[in-house]
Order: structure tokens, then C-alpha cells, then sequence
């Protein structure tokens, strides 16, 4: 069990990417509120219940959603690819509080990150695949 003393707190720090955004969580011990950027998770998720459930997801597969306060900075895309981030890194926060975690989370996919993201331009074409119209004569 390692984890930084800030203010004689514990914290246990994780990073999360998805597509182009990148979460920055830090797990402190708490009551269970999320706050991201600043806002309550809520606000910030748009009240999307999707979105709020991904974040919590690896709290309440350990059934520790009631036991630590979420902080979360994050950055960059858009609000799919940074609730997805934000589980990532709650994930592997997780993982940092006590070992053991590992196996349950990875069983559930939170600890995989997802490689998908926009396929770059090429030169001579319009997108990464789309080519100009094509007409033999």
C-alpha cells in the first residue's frame, strides 16, 4: 500500500486516456463524490447516465463508491472519450491502493486501454480515406 501524504492525506494517483483526452484522478479517502474539473460529476457529465456509471464503474465493482472521493482533472475530446478516461484512471488508482484489486478489474475490462483514435490525414485525399470522386472518362 503506497500512496502520496499530501496535507496528512493519503492519495493514490492514476492516469486515464481515451481518443485525444487524458484524466488525471486522484483517489482520497471520503465519502464518494466525484468531482471533475472543478464541478460535481453530475453537472459536468451533463446528468448522462452513462457517462456517470463509467466513472464509478471500478469503485462499485470493489464496492468501495462510498469510501473514496474521486478528483479528477481532465483534458482534451469530448465527453465520451473523458468519462472512459476517467474510468482508466480510477482503475488504475485502484490498482496503486492495494494489488490484490488488480485481478477483479482487469476481469471487468477497466484496465485496458482503448487504441482506438482518429486515423490521420494522408495527402491527396479529402479525409484519412476518403478519395476524390473517380471518373474514367
Amino acid at each position: 500500500m503506497q500512496g502520496i501524504q499530501q496535507s496528512g492525506r493519503v492519495m493514490y494517483w492514476g492516469t486515464g486516456r481515451r481518443k485525444s483526452s487524458v484524466a488525471r484522478v486522484r483517489l482520497v479517502p471520503g465519502n464518494g463524490t466525484v468531482t471533475i474539473n472543478g464541478k460535481t460529476a453530475e453537472i459536468y457529465l451533463q446528468y448522462n447516465a452513462g457517462y456517470l456509471g463509467a466513472t464509478k464503474a471500478p469503485l462499485e465493482t470493489l464496492g468501495l463508491e462510498n469510501e473514496y472521493d474521486v478528483l479528477v482533472n481532465v483534458r482534451g475530446g469530448g465527453l465520451t472519450g473523458q468519462a472512459e478516461s476517467i474510468r482508466l484512471g480510477v482503475a488504475r488508482a485502484l490498482c496503486e491502493l492495494d494489488p490484490e484489486n488488480r485481478h477483479p478489474l482487469k476481469v471487468e475490462g477497466y484496465l485496458t486501454r482503448d487504441p482506438r483514435a482518429k486515423e490521420r490525414k494522408k495527402y491527396g485525399l479529402r479525409k484519412a480515406r476518403k478519395a476524390p470522386q473517380y471518373s474514367k472518362r
